[in-house]
């Protein structure tokens, strides 16, 4: 006998029913997440998609030269030392067009950052384009330039054709894109390397200052009567109440070599006034000032792990003999590592990607490899390289972050 189907009170199958409400349900769900939904899209991925983008996106050369690039893409320069009269013909009716839209100039810019000169070339092949005759262009536009006449310049323009380019990733490991391939930059101008093993020690270093100095104030404030603990977080909140550009400019004040520190040691006789201690413009004054300024991020965590320790546990360790030092380092500390670890991750994350404390106090010695960033972002308009640190920078963090799961685990990261 075939097994009677359970119908719901209005005559519809029951399964049926259950699965439409469950569909509605995770309807509902998705409505009420959708918000933050997009927020995450906009404001999160999609700033790190334009960025990966930017990074290989190199459609100028093409967009603004596409007679000559599909000319060029003929020649031999193995074959020919020059390109034939098709491809000057080809780049003097691009340069006409590009000159009445005024977009040879940005891609002078655009190949300066390859090869020194070419944006002063454009520049004056734009004036000079504008009274050449029917004719021979080859001949003109070397008589406008020399470098036209040279292997070197057709070979960039070759070299930068297409519409996706490695270029900025290399320049961002100190190496280049050349029309002899990657090599690696003069020992002289090799810079960014440096600064990303220095943003890696310096983070390093800020995070483990921030743990010796978070460390006893957490354990203090989570030994307290509450009405004590909560007096003293506020002090520990202060510095959000603060802007960030003056708790920076202060440590200036403290930090320079007439400032108040050096004045106290002076005054002391721990120093003397010819030999001030140098604290500014370097790695010291970085460390100091971005140290108290991501302390909060350290401690908190702490504290809010170290308030839920049980004080019984310790005192069930001391109560069957162990020491004070005992009972702390094999009893408590364990039990505090995963606020060790959600604030290790928060310090070095923030400290990793700072740009304006280091800018202001770090000078040469200090800065860390977003200061470049920012200057490229804002002064030299190179967005492409730009993107290309930017995406090696979100690499490095992200294969500490992995790297920092393998040893010590990321499911022993809590808040409490």
């Amino acid at each position: 006998m075939a097994q009677e189907q359970l119908l719901t009170t209005d005559g519809k199958p029951l399964k049926a029913a259950l699965r439409r409400a469950l569909r509605q349900e995770k309807m509902r769900n998705l409505l009420l997440i959708a918000p933050l939904l997009a927020f995450v899209l906009v404001g999160f991925v999609a700033p790190i998609v334009d960025m990966l983008f930017r990074s290989v996106e190199n459609g100028i050369v093409a967009d603004t030269l596409p007679k000559t690039v599909v000319e060029l893409a003929k020649w031999d320069p193995d074959s020919s030392p020059l390109p034939d009269d098709a491809v000057y013909a080809a780049f003097h009716d691009d340069m006409v067009v590009a000159v009445k839209e005024k977009t040879y100039t940005r891609l002078g810019s655009r190949l300066n950052y390859e090869q020194s000169g070419m944006s002063s070339l454009f520049r004056k092949t734009g004036r000079a384009v504008k009274k050449m005759d029917e004719g021979d262009y080859k001949a003109q536009f070397i008589a406008a330039d020399k470098a036209w006449g040279e292997p070197e310049t057709w070979k960039i323009l070759k070299l930068y054709s297409p519409r996706y380019t490695s270029g900025y990733f290399l320049n961002a490991v100190d190496a280049e894109l050349t029309t002899d391939g990657i090599k690696m930059k003069p020992e002289n101008e090799r810079i960014y390397l440096f600064l990303f093993v220095r943003t890696l020690i310096l983070s390093l270093v800020i995070t483990v200052s921030c743990l010796l100095l978070g460390y006893p104030v957490s354990f203090l404030l989570s030994h307290l009567p509450l009405r004590r603990a909560n007096l003293l977080m506020i002090l520990v909140l202060l510095p959000f109440w603060t802007s960030l550009l003056v708790r920076t400019s202060a440590w200036k004040v403290l930090l320079q070599q007439q400032g108040v520190i050096n004045d106290l040691l002076v005054w002391a006789g721990l120093v003397s006034d010819s030999n001030r201690l140098v604290m500014m413009n370097n790695a010291t004054g970085t460390i100091i000032a971005m140290t108290h300024i991501l302390l909060p991020f350290m401690i908190l965590p702490l504290y809010s792990v170290m308030k839920t320790i049980s004080p019984t546990y310790v005192r069930a360790a001391r109560s069957l003999g162990a020491t004070s030092w005992t009972a702390f380092w094999r009893v408590y500390f364990p039990q505090s590592l995963p606020g060790i670890g959600a604030g290790a991750v928060l310090v070095f994350i923030l400290a990793i990607g700072y740009y304006i404390t280091p800018e202001l106090v770090g000078g040469t010695s200090g800065i860390f490899i977003s200061n470049r960033i920012a200057y490229h972002i804002s002064s030299s308009l190179n967005w492409g390289l730009a993107a290309a640190l930017g995406t090696l920078l979100l690499v490095v963090v992200m294969f500490m972050f992995v790297l920092y799961d393998r040893v010590v685990g990321i499911d022993n990261v809590k808040l409490g």
